[in-house]
């Protein structure tokens, strides 16, 4: 396998504590754009349709249906621009500086209609506990540039493990893809078979939505930056199968979280190692292998 070679700016630092308030305003942006791919976009099993992608400046919808035109939604966090592209060569800008939520929404849904685009947009956030329409919200104002174009780079270093992982295996697996949700970088594995029902309770998030997401059983990983000190690595197993909390096969650094009910790897470890990549690949490798025995796969 080929990763990027490793420096500083690969992995850069990122403590939560000195970008907290930019990962908060920036998320409730996500899904501003990611509601407006999950109207625009067919349903695709497990919500795939809804979700955005790391691409080499950013974050992107990619190409979205839109009648007989296409649209595409870009997160510059190089130049820090929010992009609007359209098939028939149209395009529209905004600033990504400090701004409310309120003056974001204000702003894109005027370049949507500008542009000739009447998409519904559900005003409201999910799954957080907060639910203030993005109409109203000026609580949420921080950007700091610098921290977004690092948190960029980890997504980057972080989708080439990833990338490598997923093709490793021949079943059912989801694209490496950003959920705006809860502002994580996932890849699942599937194993072939139905799951029990989930049983949802998310914050502000209807449980059909769960049960949809997690209609098979599941080995997920992914990367949020919450959860530690600069965030975290996490796997899970849907259902949660006997002995997969205690699993030998799982080497520390790992632990077993059992708030989150996830095993955890922190980023910092990880940026730390002599091997980011190889530390992260076993992480990944290692709670898949206890989802897989444990849940009997195989």
């Amino acid at each position: 396998m080929v990763f990027m070679t490793h420096t500083s700016d690969a992995w850069p630092a990122l403590p939560v504590d000195s970008w907290i308030d930019t990962r908060d305003t920036v998320h409730l942006w996500t899904q501003i754009v990611g509601k407006t791919r999950m109207a625009l976009g067919p349903t695709t099993n497990h919500w795939w349709g809804v979700t955005l992608y790391v691409d080499a400046r950013g974050l992107t919808t990619s190409l979205m249906p839109a009648g007989t035109r296409g649209l595409e939604i870009r997160f510059d966090f190089l130049d820090h621009e929010l992009i609007f592209l359209v098939t028939d060569g149209s395009t529209r800008r905004m600033k990504l500086q400090p701004r409310t939520v309120a003056d974001f929404y204000s702003e894109y849904t005027r370049h949507l209609t500008e542009l000739g685009f009447d998409i519904p947009i559900m005003g409201t956030p999910v799954e957080l506990p907060d639910a203030t329409p993005f109409a109203e919200d000026t609580a949420h104002s921080a950007y700091n540039a610098k921290a977004m174009s690092a948190f960029w780079q980890s997504l980057v270093s972080a989708y080439s493990v990833f990338s490598q992982f997923r093709a490793d295996f021949r079943g059912k697996s989801s694209p490496v893809h950003f959920f705006w949700g809860a502002l994580d970088l996932a890849v699942t594995r599937f194993s072939g078979r139905p799951a029990p029902q989930h049983p949802g309770g998310v914050p502000n998030c209807p449980d059909w939505v769960m049960h949809e997401a997690y209609s098979d059983e599941v080995s997920s990983a992914g990367y949020w930056p919450g959860g530690a000190e600069e965030g975290i690595f996490y796997a899970y197993a849907y259902p949660h199968p006997e002995g997969y909390d205690t699993h030998p096969g799982v080497e520390a650094p790992a632990f077993w979280d059992s708030t989150l009910g996830e095993y955890v790897l922190p980023y910092h470890l990880v940026r730390q190692a002599p091997d980011p990549e190889a530390m992260l690949m076993r992480f990944l490798e290692q709670t898949h292998r206890a989802a897989e025995e444990s849940a009997g796969w195989k």
